[in-house]
């Protein structure tokens, strides 16, 4: 089995790097090309591997590794899904420029940490991923951490708990057996109507939460 990842920024070079710990063979791949990457997969060691999107898109699960504002256009020029896995590693935020203005809204309470969230009405962002990799089985995982801490599954002698959910019983627990190899304990919030709300940044109720498992 091999993991492709869409996104090579912090989240997805994190979770490579704990794919690779765990020894489990991937693919990453960003918009600039396979050889951008060619540090960071040296780093790594061989079971990760620098890619084309395509080819990362084409692995046996795929996750989505990207901001917010770029998901829409690259999922777009990506070839079918057929049926494959793919998880949601999104949030709906955007990122704020440091001169902007933006940084200084009174109204946004998340303008100190440089972020702001977006208004996607009465829907939460797995559902808008959902329309955006039609015939995929979508699962919601690896977007309620701090990037930081996703390349280190164990802490304080125990394992950090990561949630995911989703629709597919196959496809979850497929996901749950990665997300064990990589070394983190696994916890399942149900649907994904259900847990993505709960998980999604910034204002899921378990968001930015980190437990350990001891």
């Amino acid at each position: 089995m091999t993991i492709g990842i869409i996104g090579a920024g912090a989240l997805g070079s994190s979770v490579a790097r704990a794919l690779a710990k765990g020894g489990l063979d991937a693919i990453i791949a960003n918009s600039r090309g396979p050889e951008s990457l060619t540090d960071l997969v040296r780093d790594l060691g061989p079971t990760v591997k620098a890619g084309t999107l395509a080819e990362a898109a084409a692995a046996d699960i795929v996750l989505i590794a990207l901001r917010w504002a770029d998901v829409e256009g690259v999922l777009s020029g990506l070839p079918a899904w057929n049926n494959r896995i793919v998880i949601d590693g999104t949030n709906p935020v955007l990122f704020l420029d440091p001169d902007s203005p933006d940084r200084n809204d009174p109204t946004n309470p998340l303008a100190g940490y440089g972020i702001k969230a977006v208004d996607l009405g009465a829907r939460h962002s797995s559902q808008l991923v959902a329309d955006w990799v039609p015939g995929a089985r979508l699962v919601k995982a690896f977007n309620h951490l701090d990037v930081e801490v996703l390349a280190e599954p164990t802490a304080n002698g125990g394992q950090r708990v990561l949630f995911y959910s989703g629709d597919d019983a196959d496809a979850k627990t497929q996901l749950r057996a990665v997300i064990e190899a990589m070394g983190f304990f696994p916890v399942d919030l149900g649907a994904l109507d259900v847990g993505g709300p709960l998980a999604q940044l910034p204002f899921g109720a378990l968001s930015t939460t980190n437990f350990v498992k001891v």
